[in-house]
């Protein structure tokens, strides 16, 4: 008779069997394969578990065991500091003192040393204490990637100021909103964008708070600046640089002991806010702890070198960019190369210039550096590992083998979410994996839902569904204040917060972070990304997930720029597919895009209408605007782009006003 163990005594079972495999296998000398053998027999005996489950054990151990041992050195790491009670100042201190003369940050032609980045930090810090602002105070930063972006929210840090990091494309209202949603105290703006600002600057929230311009062309002398201030746009900000470089000579070091040392890792360090694709964008709460550990989460994980140098050529107000990039540097001695903005042409050359060995994407970066034409820098640079997220499987072995990347390293998660995955095995397509055992320690899982309304299933008994291998579900996470991986500390807004948590999922009582997107989990417990909640639509009884389309389409017209989503049909039942792809050029052709969906897509996930845009509607982390999208629809009112339908036969030709107003009577059959 099988005796039945619960989940942790699985574990234990498994790492006790697995730990006297490797012993034995050590003293005779024999390779880890065999040994895992021996252990997913043993597993299956005591466990009772299906065959296929226990094939999947022993297939998978090797991988396990390896990031079993990545994953305790990271814990250990980070129940040191919390234990500590270190803050990201006083890590990056730690990092200081052992190598204040390497480089931290390269951009263009200069450069700032580790000691040279808590310099100006500590300027920041005094500066800012002695205007009055306090632990706990907000102070909203808009400026574009520079050397010293970093710097200034990391001395605001070292007082207990909150920075919100704004998007530097946001205007007006958007603006207006992100900087008030954080309740700020004070904006601190570069030149460049100082325009901006000057738009609402007597508008409600923003009007009364002080304004401190850092000039990125450099400060002006005392004599010029006052006859150069009718021409600027914020004549009444202080000139944020001239004082910091007043405060101090390089060499100097700026007297920070009347600042109070009396902040914790559960402190706030910044705000990082979400795209605001569904709505204006939310106030992510990052904490020391978890700043901390999404940097060395990645160096760890990934296998990062101390002699890395990492390009970074993201936002530095995105977490990916900005958290996990820079973080790397702060906290764990890497050097990155910074770039103001994204370009594809000038990807590889920068990898060269600054000999990067580690490269960051997001969202279709890697896209857009395969459409560039071949050229010898392909291979010339020395990145041997390139990590982010949004790599389409579609594109990911092209990618790869034309520019000879050896690790990509595709990682899912939000900025404030507290579910994680990260691919560490090269494993095509996947977004991460947790071993079946682990569950108990890193507590995610699938739940089924409504995939159309992205709504939670529940069963009889009220508690929701675990999805099978195989079946698609909502990915959630549970959450556990004391824990730094399972925490949820969510949003400057609280009730913004409260729509991410579900309550009572499997036991009265438990709460879990809903991450809103849908995935598949295959039995060797690798996870991959099928779509967002609300993306997938149905249409002639079928689910349609708008992310394979796009994957499919993008193939076919040449890697352009893509967008899938579902459109009402008056007195119809579900929502059409419809497709906007960006061909400015109009070199788009209609005939072999119809049969390559008509080869490649069953009759329900064809798209109804393909809409050809002119232009980019893309936010700032590389997506296309999609709710804009789905807002115009095909009404012709609206849409000045051509539109094309698709006819009975699989092919395409122009959508006219005389088809809108028969599917506007709902007289079209559709």
């Amino acid at each position: 008779m099988l005796v039945e163990l619960s989940v942790k005594q699985k574990f234990l079972t498994l790492c006790g069997i697995t730990a006297a495999a490797m012993a034995a296998s050590l003293a005779i000398g024999q390779r880890l394969i065999p040994q895992s053998i021996l252990t997913g027999v043993v597993f299956y005996l005591i466990s009772g578990e299906r065959p296929s489950t226990v094939y999947a054990s022993i297939v998978s151990l090797p991988r396990d065991i390896r990031t079993a041992i990545i994953f305790l050195k990271l814990n250990l790491c980070l129940y040191r500091y919390e234990r500590a009670g270190a803050t990201v100042v006083q890590i990056f201190e730690r990092v200081v003192a052992r190598q204040p003369n390497k480089v931290a940050f390269l951009m263009d032609d200069g450069q700032l040393t580790f000691a040279q980045v808590k310099q100006l930090a500590d300027r920041v810090a005094a500066h800012f204490y002695a205007k009055g602002f306090r632990k706990g105070d907000t102070i909203a930063l808009l400026m574009e990637t520079r050397l010293e972006y970093p710097c200034i929210w990391l001395g605001l840090s070292k007082v207990g100021i909150v920075t919100a990091l704004i998007n530097s494309n946001l205007r007006k209202e958007t603006l207006r909103h992100s900087i008030t949603v954080a309740n700020s105290k004070a904006i601190i703006v570069s030149t460049e964008l100082a325009g901006a600002i000057a738009e609402i600057n007597e508008q409600e929230g923003i009007k009364g708070l002080p304004v401190h311009l850092f000039r990125t062309d450099g400060a002006p002398d005392t004599a010029s600046s006052s006859s150069s201030s009718s021409s600027d746009p914020l004549p009444d900000a202080e000139d944020l640089r001239l004082s910091l470089d007043s405060s101090g000579s390089s060499s100097s070091n700026v007297d920070l002991s009347a600042i109070p040392n009396d902040i914790s890792p559960k402190d706030k360090l910044v705000y990082i806010y979400t795209s605001g694709t569904t709505g204006m964008p939310k106030a992510a709460v990052i904490t020391n702890l978890r700043y901390t550990f999404m940097a060395l989460g990645c160096y760890y994980m990934l296998s990062f070198r101390d002699d890395d140098i990492i390009y970074n050529s993201l936002p530095l107000y995105h977490s990916a960019g900005g958290m996990i990039g820079v973080g790397s540097v702060l906290l764990c001695g890497v050097t990155a190369a910074l770039r103001k903005k994204f370009s594809a042409s000038n990807f590889w050359a920068d990898c060269i210039r600054y000999k990067c060995t580690v490269a960051q994407y997001i969202g279709e970066i890697c896209r857009f550096v395969l459409m560039t034409p071949p050229k010898p820098t392909d291979t010339q640079h020395c990145v041997r590992l390139m990590f982010g997220n949004g790599l389409r499987p579609q594109i990911w072995p092209q990618f790869v083998s034309r520019f000879n990347i050896q690790q990509i390293g595709e990682f899912y998660g939000s900025t404030e979410g507290n579910s994680n995955l990260l691919n560490i095995d090269n494993t095509m397509g996947a977004v991460g994996f947790v071993p079946n055992f682990a569950k108990a320690i890193y507590p995610v899982t699938l739940i089924r839902c409504d995939e159309e309304t992205g709504e939670i299933i529940r069963g009889p008994d009220g508690f929701c569904i675990k999805c099978k291998a195989g079946e698609p579900g909502v990915f959630v996470g549970k959450i556990n204040p004391k824990k730094a991986l399972n925490s949820f500390v969510g949003y400057a807004d609280k009730a913004a917060s409260e729509k991410k948590v579900l309550h009572d999922v499997f036991r009265k009582g438990d709460i879990f972070f809903n991450s809103g997107d849908i995935l598949v989990q295959d039995l060797l417990g690798n996870y991959y990304f099928k779509d967002r909640t609300g993306d997938t639509f149905r249409w002639r009884g079928e689910n349609v997930a708008t992310s394979e389309v796009e994957g499919v389409i993008t193939t076919i017209v040449g890697l352009k720029d893509c967008a899938v989503y579902g459109v009402d049909i008056p007195e119809t039942e579900g929502k059409a597919g419809m497709a906007a792809i960006v061909d400015p050029e109009g070199k788009v052709d209609l005939e072999q895009l119809a049969a390559g969906i008509r080869a490649s897509l069953p009759a329900y996930a064809r798209p109804l209408f393909i809409r050809v845009l002119s232009e980019v509607p893309m936010t700032t982390t590389f997506k296309l605007k999609k709710r804009d999208l789905q807002v115009d629809g095909y009404d012709l009112g609206k849409i000045q782009d051509p539109i094309y339908f698709l006819q009975s036969n699989g092919t395409y030709r122009r959508f006219t006003a005389d088809d809108h107003e028969t599917i506007k009577s709902g007289k079209a059959r559709l």
